[in-house]
């Protein structure tokens, strides 16, 4: 059975939905193990046939706890199997949603020295009413600018499961 890393960076849980959505796509052939990449975890990078890093962005940026993880790991992230996708509202836009067009994943690409052969975009989930106060009225305003959902009772999921899953049969046969 191969043993497949799954890592999330996760702000409100759209990124770990994703990777349970992977998980199952995977299917039972694969033992999947789940965790934290905010706490800094120490990986037996030996123990895995393949890793997946899976990172939302906040505020235009992604979690700086990705950035330490890649330069603590960068030998071993360039040795072994590791794909990432980024996870993004920005995404949701035809045309921002490959890592080629997507504005996070050149920023990435320009800050991370480290450079995954397999990658892609997914946009993520808006949910207003689970957003503390601040929060709430600063994405509001984002997407006010970018031409978004600007109602704050509403709960919008913007991923596109099709795409996750041509995305996970990738990752499958990476």
């Amino acid at each position: 059975m191969e043993q497949v890393l799954l890592l999330h960076s996760s702000t409100d849980g759209q990124t770990i939905k994703i990777l349970n959505y992977i998980k199952e796509e995977l299917g039972a052939d694969c033992q999947c193990t789940m965790q934290d990449l905010n706490v800094l975890p120490t990986i037996d990078w030996q123990q895995y046939d393949r890793v997946l890093i899976g990172a939302s962005v906040r505020y235009g940026h992604l979690n700086k706890k990705l950035y330490q993880f890649i330069e603590t790991n960068l030998e071993a992230l360039n040795q072994h199997k590791v794909a990432f996708f980024c996870v993004n509202l920005t995404a949701r836009k035809e045309g921002k949603n490959t890592p080629e067009t997507s504005a996070y994943m050149k920023k990435f690409h320009a800050k991370s020295p480290w450079q995954p052969k397999l990658q892609a975009v997914f946009a993520g989930a808006l949910r207003y009413p689970r957003y503390k106060w601040f929060d709430r009225v600063m994405i509001q305003l984002i997407m006010r600018i970018t031409g978004g959902e600007t109602d704050t009772s509403k709960e919008v999921e913007y991923t596109d499961w099709q795409l996750v899953s041509r995305f996970s049969t990738e990752f499958k046969q990476f």
